[in-house]
């Protein structure tokens, strides 16, 4: 080892003099300001509006919504795959609809004990109680 240096220098441990710089990035050639993810370019192209003809009549509707209707036309003709993968769509959004729907809602009876649990904190913040549960306050010896 040599004399002049007093830190160990091992995994985990390197050199001081090969550190990282303070004030220096470590990948200074790193992501470009303002580029954009895979998730940002798929959402502006989804959303995007394109002009349909449906029933003789021309409108613009958003890429997204284009693909789907093009996706239920191609099932109505009989192609296969594309009705596998309508029903597949369908299934996951009624399963999301169906958890939605499930999330509890309060009866009333429940609602009057959490207002009187809400007043009861809301009271005791007032008259500076600590703590509710049986632990010391500030005043307790």
């Amino acid at each position: 080892m040599s004399g002049k240096r007093n830190y160990e220098v091992g995994y985990g441990k390197p050199p001081r003099q090969t550190r990282f710089q303070k004030g220096r990035s470590g990948n200074p050639n790193g992501r470009k300001k303002g580029s954009r993810n895979f998730n940002a370019d798929l959402d502006e192209v989804l959303e995007a509006r394109v002009p349909i003809k449906e029933n003789g009549q021309y409108k613009t509707v958003s890429s997204q919504q284009a693909a789907l209707m093009r996706l239920r036309e191609k099932a109505l003709q009989g192609d296969q795959k594309a009705l596998d993968r309508l029903v597949i769509l369908a299934q996951q959004r009624s399963e999301e609809k169906e958890a939605q729907s499930a999330e509890r809602i309060l009866t009333e009876a429940e609602d009057v004990i959490l207002q009187r649990f809400e007043a009861g904190l809301l009271a005791r913040t007032v008259t500076g109680v600590q703590k509710p549960d049986g632990e010391e306050g500030e005043n307790d010896g």
